[in-house]
C-alpha cells in the first residue's frame, strides 16, 4: 500500500482505539467550531432548566472535523444515555423500531450517514421526530392492522457529510442545523498538543506546526498524521519530533505543503492535463482515475475546494489557477508519480 493510500485507507483496530483515547468528553476539551460549541452550549443549558431532552440536530461537514465527538459531547453534557447507529446499518423498518422502543426518556440516538437510510426507514423518522410515536403495519389487504407505538422523549442527532442528499421532509424536523468547518492552523496545532500530552509524544512548537499546516484542515488527520511522524522519529531519529524531523516524515508519507497526497494531486493532474484544466464530471474523473465516485466527492473534492484549488460549475469540476501553479512546480515528474495504486 502506497504512503497516500495509508492515510486514506478505513482505519485499524489501533487507530480505532486511539481515536477514542483522543476524542474530546467536555465541550472544554472540544477545540474550534466556536460558534457551533457556544449555540449548543445554550441549547442544552435551555433543555435542562426545561427538564427536557434537547431538539433534535443535524450536523453536516466533511469527514472527521468531530460530527461524532459533538454528539457524544452532548449526551454528556445532557446527562444521558447514546445509542449510535449509522443509515446503512439500519436496512429495515423494523431495525429503526426496536432501536427507537428501546430508548428511554432524554436519551440520544446518533445516526451517522443519516443521508443513506432508505426511504421507507426515513419515513418512520417523521412522525418519531414530531410526536414520538410510530404506526406500523402489520399483515396485508383486509387482514393489515396499524399497530401505534408510543415513545419516550428522545434526542435525534444525524450525521452527514452530504447534507445535499437529505430530503426536505427529514431536514425540516430537525430544530438546529450546523454546519462545522475546517479547522484554522491555529487550532489543529492546539489539536495536536492535546494528542501529544495524552500519548506521550514529545512535539516541538514548530513541528506541531508543520503537521497542523499539512493536515487538510482536518482534525481526524492532523491525528493520523502525528502518529505516522511519531513512528518516523521513534526510527530515524532520537524519538522527538522537530519541525525537520516532522517535514522528512511527512515527505515520506507523500503528503506536500498544501497537505495534498498522492491522489489529490492526481486529480488536480488530470483535470488540467488530460481535460484541458475543466470542466468535466465527476462521473468521468472517477472513470479517468479509476477511483469511486464518492471518494471524489466526500474524501478529495471538500479540501481542494476550500483550499482554492478547485471550483465546481454546472458543466463540472474545473482547476483553479492555484492548481495550475501548484501542478506547475510538478510538470517535470511523469504522472504514474502520483498516481495512488
Amino acid at each position: 500500500m502506497k504512503p497516500d493510500k495509508a492515510l486514506r485507507a478505513p482505519e485499524n483496530d489501533e487507530d480505532q482505539i486511539l481515536n477514542l483515547s483522543l476524542r474530546p468528553k467536555r465541550f472544554e476539551e472540544f477545540v474550534g467550531q466556536r460558534q457551533v460549541v457556544e449555540n449548543l452550549r445554550v441549547a442544552i443549558q435551555a433543555a435542562k432548566r426545561r427538564d427536557e431532552a434537547m431538539e433534535h440536530l443535524l450536523l453536516a461537514g466533511p469527514p472527521g472535523l468531530g460530527k461524532t465527538s459533538v454528539a457524544h459531547i452532548v449526551a454528556q453534557e445532557m446527562g444521558a444515555k447514546i445509542t449510535a447507529t449509522s443509515g446503512p446499518a439500519i436496512a429495515r423498518a423494523g431495525d429503526l423500531i426496536g432501536i427507537l422502543t428501546n430508548l428511554e426518556q432524554g436519551d440520544v440516538l446518533f445516526i451517522d450517514e443519516i443521508h443513506r437510510l432508505s426511504k421507507v426507514v426515513e419515513e418512520f423518522l417523521y412522525p418519531a421526530m414530531e410526536n414520538c410515536e410510530i404506526d406500523f403495519v402489520i399483515d396485508k389487504g383486509p387482514y393489515a392492522k396499524t399497530i401505534k407505538f408510543h415513545l419516550k422523549r428522545f434526542t435525534l442527532i444525524g450525521a452527514t457529510t452530504r447534507s445535499g442528499l437529505l430530503s426536505n421532509p427529514l431536514r425540516s424536523r430537525f430544530g438546529m442545523i450546523y454546519h462545522l468547518e475546517f479547522y484554522t492552523p491555529d487550532d489543529l496545532v492546539l489539536v495536536l498538543q492535546r494528542s501529544a500530552r495524552i500519548l506521550d509524544i514529545a512535539v516541538e512548537p514548530d513541528a506541531a506546526r508543520t503537521i497542523a499546516e499539512r493536515a487538510r484542515g482536518t482534525p481526524r488527520v492532523a491525528n493520523r498524521l502525528l502518529r505516522r511522524v511519531r513512528d518516523y522519529a521513534q526510527v530515524k531519529a532520537s524519538g522527538r519530533i522537530s519541525a525537520e524531523v516532522a517535514q522528512a516524515a511527512l515527505s515520506a508519507q507523500g503528503v506536500d505543503a498544501f497537505g495534498l497526497d498522492g491522489l489529490d494531486r492526481k486529480v488536480l493532474k488530470t483535470i488540467i492535463e488530460f481535460y484541458g484544466g475543466g470542466p468535466v464530471g465527476v462521473e468521468a474523473l472517477a472513470a479517468s482515475l479509476n477511483e469511486e465516485r464518492d471518494t471524489i466527492v466526500d474524501v478529495v473534492e471538500p479540501y481542494l475546494l476550500s483550499a482554492g484549488l478547485l471550483k465546481r460549475t454546472a458543466r463540472g469540476r474545473k482547476a483553479t489557477r492555484l492548481a495550475y501553479q501548484h501542478v506547475a512546480g510538478l510538470k517535470d515528474k511523469p504522472l504514474e508519480l502520483f498516481a495512488s495504486t
